[in-house]
């Protein structure tokens, strides 16, 4: 543009020289305002968290403190209606919290105070989510006090605006093309340029008409708008997610979001709520009811697995008199149980396919016949075993997510023509689980490994995402097309090994981030052909005569074009 502009001044043509520029800077103007709406979006996210919090001294008394200033274990009072000043577990009280900034969630949550801060403060990342809350969030009517269990720099909602900051930078697939066609685009046009200088020779002309012409391709060709076309439509299409509960990593996993054929789902706190209760307790002959689930509620207490968790929890109404043995030397076998060592004695507890393998013993045959009665009613069955003697079985039932069907059925409208249930459990129990989802698929009986396999497999024939916890299922995830996390607010394996993260513990949230994928995928496409085809027609039209005046005019109008257009994305609604 500076080059045309020189030129037309050399030729005397000031005026349109001046049009030149005047509309270049013009154009580049409006087209800065436009792009900081869409960072302005992003900031605001920074902007969610407070500057100060009410911090309560152990003495009694209390300071406003910046929140830079504030420490794990500082106890912070949030009075109604205020926000959030860090991520921590409420210690006192109890309110309605809105979380919409951080998980996107519209209706407020019922918060109440830990019943063990002690247990809390040692284990922060098993709290209940009814406990748990986060900064940036908006207090209801009640006040409450917080204990602070990670650092400013360090919270939820700080992770979430850097990542997005991130994400500006981590290409899509459009934009790598665009970047590649203008590697070859950019010199073609140059050369094109400079054997127009020389059209004198071949044309009867005078060199100034020549080199006008050269000047006015130059104008025409400029690729300002395919630059911006894809980075502007990411920009808006990520600050949009944030700003709904979705976390999206850059351009690659949000252009392939929108192309997905197939959706392989976990089962255990994805489809289901991901909080199994524990429904029937079978006891060997010559074994108490109560002395086999103190032995069970001992070893699990030390395992943050799902099914561990829901035993600890359900198991001690039914230990009666006995009391907890103390348990030691854990040890998780991955997908299939854990061992402990309780008064000296090893204590198996997991999948019933794990006895019989592995040099393990196989099940005693009372035993066998009690796993088979509770599979053949949905169950998921946990064994135990203390030595070489079977103690008994647990079986567990998880009951589906309210919104699993209701998204299903969206998903399905949508076009994702597949979707598949993929879980560790009995195939029985995960037949059971999909049909009342809706799914005509579920794989069970799958270690880690065998996921990874299955997500392998799906791949090959489309493209697929996983979509699960973010912690056991990181493997299959990072074998997807795209791996999504669900629950990701209180979780940093889930924000860290995941494309795609759902804030909130809330399914609904997939059926939004697909069709804004769709939505920002469509407006990418309009933006590429809109730039290219500007350039297709100015730079045959400029050859043949146009102006440099009239094709400024038009370049930087497509410019524009392109950069409103991708602005509609911070206005996507399903």
């Amino acid at each position: 543009m500076l080059v045309a502009a020189a030129g037309a001044a050399a030729l005397g043509a000031w005026a349109e020289g001046a049009l030149l520029l005047f509309l270049f800077s013009l154009g580049h103007a409006l087209e800065h305002y436009a792009m900081g709406r869409a960072k302005r979006a992003i900031e605001a996210l920074a902007d969610l968290a407070p500057r100060t919090a009410l911090v309560r001294r152990p003495d009694g008394s209390t300071a406003e403190v910046g929140v830079e200033e504030l420490a794990v274990g500082d106890v912070v009072i949030v009075k109604p209606d205020e926000r959030i000043a860090a991520d921590g577990f409420v210690i006192k009280g109890a309110s309605a919290i809105n979380q919409a900034p951080v998980t996107g969630e519209s209706i407020p949550v019922d918060k109440r105070a830990v019943t063990d801060p002690a247990q809390a403060r040692a284990n922060p990342d098993r709290l209940d989510a009814a406990s748990r809350v986060f900064a940036g969030t908006i207090n209801g009517s009640g006040a409450i006090e917080i204990e602070v269990t990670r650092l400013a720099s360090e919270t939820t909602l700080a992770k979430v605006v850097r990542m997005v900051n991130e994400a500006e930078t981590q290409k899509s697939p459009t934009q790598r093309f665009t970047d590649r066609f203008e590697r070859v685009f950019v010199p073609a046009v140059l050369g094109l340029a400079t054997l127009l200088l020389f059209a004198w020779v071949v044309v009867d002309e005078p060199f100034r008409n020549s080199f006008y012409r050269a000047m006015a391709v130059l104008v025409a060709a400029s690729p300002c708008a395919l630059a911006i076309a894809t980075p502007s439509a990411v920009l808006s299409g990520v600050a949009r997610a944030a700003r709904g509960g979705v976390l999206i990593k850059g351009g690659a996993p949000l252009e392939l979001l929108g192309s997905l054929d197939a959706i392989a789902f976990d089962k255990t706190g994805t489809l289901t709520s991901g909080e199994p209760r524990i429904r029937q307790i079978i006891p060997v002959p010559g074994v108490a009811k109560e002395e086999l689930m103190a032995i069970a509620v001992a070893v699990e207490s030390l395992s943050d697995h799902p099914l561990a968790q829901a035993i600890a929890r359900d198991g001690k109404a039914h230990i009666g008199t006995y009391t907890d043995p103390p348990a030691t030397d854990l040890n998780s076998l991955t997908g299939r149980g854990v061992s402990a060592t309780v008064e000296g004695q090893r204590i198996l507890i997991g999948k019933a396919e794990m006895f019989g393998a592995d040099g393990v013993e196989p099940l005693s045959q009372p035993m066998a016949d009690a796993i088979e009665q509770l599979r053949q009613t949905g169950h998921t069955t946990m064994v135990v075993r203390r030595g070489d003697q079977d103690l008994g079985a647990i079986g567990l039932m998880d009951t589906p997510r309210e919104a699993a069907r209701t998204t299903i059925e969206r998903l399905h409208a949508m076009g994702i023509r597949r979707m598949i249930m993929i879980s560790g459990d009995n195939q029985r129990v995960a037949d059971a689980i999909a049909k009342q989802v809706g799914l005509d698929e579920a794989w069970g009986d799958l270690m880690p490994e065998d996921k990874v396999d299955a997500i392998r497999k799906l791949r090959a024939e489309a493209q697929v995402a996983m979509l699960g916890d973010g912690v056991n299922d990181a493997p299959a995830m990072a074998s997807a097309t795209v791996g999504i996390a669900m629950g990701a607010a209180g979780s940093d394996v889930a924000l860290e090994t995941a494309d795609v993260a759902l804030m909130a513990d809330d399914l609904a949230h997939l059926p939004f981030a697909v069709g804004l994928s769709r939505q920002t995928r469509s407006i990418i496409r309009q933006n590429v052909f809109v730039s290219l085809g500007v350039v297709a027609l100015l730079v045959p039209a400029t050859i043949f005569g146009l102006g440099i005046g009239p094709a400024v005019a038009m370049h930087e109008g497509s410019t524009l074009v392109v950069v409103f257009n991708a602005l509609r994305l911070l206005a996507y609604r399903e």
